[in-house]
């Protein structure tokens, strides 16, 4: 499948797969989209000081690097991707300059190069797991704070966007407390469809 890189209106980079009409990221902004849906709504609404996350869709690692810039925490980390991007598309991710992250570009660059399946230290305080698997095949119980939920949107995979998908996913976080951690994976949710509404505008408008 042809894959293309394009530029987001915040000046990052994404990934566009033109037979899907779809990209990795918003096109309103790579990086603005993860810190409104994932940082803003998830991680800065938990509390401990450590913190398990999965993330469904590790892609370009975005996700996964401002989570470690915010972190100010232990962080243990899952990213989940079936196809992984290519050592040349990461290159050219220019997320690293516009975040003005350089002093961190090499924690960026052990994310990608670090091995599959195999638990790595990225730096004193985080951790990342990278595991190959079809998103359907997540059996992990009780083992997650805080889910990214970053598939494609429902247009192109609706068969990740149902009710069942949904409760299998809440089952994989580990709540002492049931509704808060319904509220969180809602929460996030609900900021995911508003943004793909605002971008769905903002196509019309422009």
């Amino acid at each position: 499948m042809k894959r293309e890189i394009l530029v987001t209106s915040d000046g990052s980079t994404t990934i566009h797969l033109p037979e899907l009409d779809e990209q990795y990221h918003s096109k309103n902004g790579s990086i603005n989209e993860t810190y409104h849906v994932f940082i803003n709504s998830g991680l800065k609404l938990v509390s401990s000081e450590k913190v398990a996350i999965l993330e469904i869709g590790f892609g370009t690692g975005l996700n996964c690097f401002i989570t470690y810039l915010e972190g100010k925490r232990v962080i243990d980390y899952v990213g989940v991707e079936a196809y992984p991007v290519t050592a040349e598309e990461v290159e050219k991710m220019n997320f690293i300059s516009v975040l003005k992250a350089e002093k961190d570009s090499a924690i960026f660059e052990k994310m990608h190069a670090v091995s599959w399946e195999e638990k790595h230290q990225i730096s004193e305080t985080f951790f990342l797991l990278k595991r190959k698997q079809l998103f359907e095949n997540i059996e992990d119980e009780d083992a997650f704070n805080l889910i990214y939920f970053d598939a494609f949107g429902a247009r192109v995979q609706p068969e990740l966007w149902s009710e069942e998908i949904f409760r299998r996913k809440f089952g994989r976080k580990k709540e002492s407390k049931p509704t808060k951690g319904l509220f969180l994976i809602l929460l996030l949710v609900v900021a995911v469809i508003l943004w793909y509404k605002m971008e769905v505008i903002l196509d019309s408008l422009f």
